[in-house]
């Protein structure tokens, strides 16, 4: 055992498989079977941070954890030997020496999320748990001009869960970017941070007014209200991919720019 070091790791998993990131009683959280198969490897108990407490069924391409080990071990124990200790919805794909300094939450300049949308008439059972479901096919010009009120610093209360513990609703999103691919429709949205259920409540007001349900200036109608009552309901977790958080010496953690998905 040598002195403290803090170490990086950049991690992908599917949602799917777990009950959400942060650990929980029954020991089926992602945080549960990573700190489990850190300790393995270091030979002692661990306590991980992540960037961003994703919710059971919501996936990760490039999530962000630190901890810190009194453990000698070389990068690849941290990244092979971990990955022979977790099971198979999770997976390390990087891991970096960071200084004691670095914070894999509050170091974090922006993060990337991307929701999925299959739009058709018939449920496809490999889409299922890979995207969120629409029966008809969506406006998507409509959905950019009503995404734009949302760009820049507001006061996102509408768009945030009941159940959401940050200090203060105001986020600054600087990117909102809707696409098709072939049957899906593509959500990319980019902010300094976000709040509990923020994605997926701006994702089914957007819906609702690609589907025609509001017109486009409803969505600043429920921004300006501060009501979440106002707002669509939230949209289904399986559609959204945490896809890159950035921090600044992110060249060298492997998770920015985010990661694509499809």
């Amino acid at each position: 055992m040598g002195e403290s070091a803090r170490i990086a790791l950049t991690l992908a998993y599917d949602g799917g498989a777990f009950c959400g990131w942060q650990t929980q009683p029954q020991g089926r959280a992602v945080q549960d079977f990573l700190e489990a198969a850190i300790a393995t490897v270091a030979g002692h108990p661990v306590a991980t941070v992540c960037a961003g407490r994703t919710d059971a069924g919501v996936h990760a391409l490039a999530q962000v954890v630190h901890f810190d080990t009194a453990a000698a071990r070389p990068l690849s124990a941290w990244v092979r030997g971990v990955n022979a200790h977790l099971p198979a919805g999770v997976a390390v794909q990087h891991a970096v020496p960071v200084d004691a300094g670095f914070h894999a939450r509050y170091g974090a300049r922006r993060r990337q999320y991307r929701y999925l949308i299959r739009c058709a008439p018939n449920r496809h059972p490999l889409w299922q748990p890979r995207a969120a479901w629409v029966h008809q096919k969506l406006d998507a010009d409509a959905m950019r001009r009503a995404a734009v009120s949302l760009l820049g610093e507001h006061d996102f209360s509408a768009f945030r869960s009941s159940q959401c513990q940050a200090r203060s609703p105001v986020r600054r999103i600087e990117r909102l970017a809707i696409a098709t691919q072939g049957e899906l429709l593509v959500i990319d949205a980019r902010a300094n941070a976000f709040l509990h259920h923020m994605v997926r409540n701006l994702v089914g007001a957007l819906i609702w007014v690609g589907m025609g349900r509001r017109p486009v200036g409803w969505v600043a109608e429920v921004l300006a209200s501060r009501d979440r009552r106002l707002a669509a309901p939230t949209m289904a977790p399986q559609g959204l991919y945490l896809t890159g958080v950035e921090y600044p010496l992110q060249a060298t953690l492997g998770c920015w720019p985010p990661v694509s998905v499809p």
